[in-house]
C-alpha cells in the first residue's frame, strides 16, 4: 500500500467515526427538551453539511493526479480541521442534554 492509499484509508475511517458521532448527537437530540432539541438539530445540520463537503474533498483527493495531490490534500485538511473542531464543540456542548 502506498503512502497516498494509507492516507486516504485513514481519512475514510475517520469520516465513518464522525458519522457515528453525528448519529449519537441525533439520538441525544431526539431525547432532549424541545429547546435543546431545536438547537442540537441546527448544529447537527451544520455538521452534516461540513461532513458532506469534507467527503467531497476526499473524493477529489482520490481522483487527483500526482501533481495536484498536494494542493487537493491541503484543501481537504482545511475542511477536515473545520469539521473536527465543529464536531468537538457540538459534542462538548451537548454532552449531557437534558431530556
Amino acid at each position: 500500500m502506498t503512502k497516498r492509499e494509507a492516507y486516504q484509508q485513514k481519512m475514510e475511517a475517520q469520516l465513518k467515526e464522525w458519522q457515528a458521532e453525528l448519529s449519537k448527537l441525533q439520538a441525544w437530540a431526539e431525547k432532549a427538551s424541545a429547546d435543546v432539541n431545536k438547537e442540537m438539530h441546527e448544529h447537527i445540520e451544520e455538521l452534516r453539511h461540513k461532513r458532506e463537503a469534507t467527503a467531497k474533498k476526499l473524493d477529489q483527493l482520490k481522483a487527483a493526479s500526482d501533481t495536484a495531490w498536494d494542493d487537493v490534500k491541503s484543501g481537504l485538511e482545511a475542511s477536515w480541521n473545520d469539521l473536527k473542531a465543529s464536531l468537538e464543540r457540538a459534542s462538548s456542548r451537548f454532552k449531557s442534554p437534558t431530556p
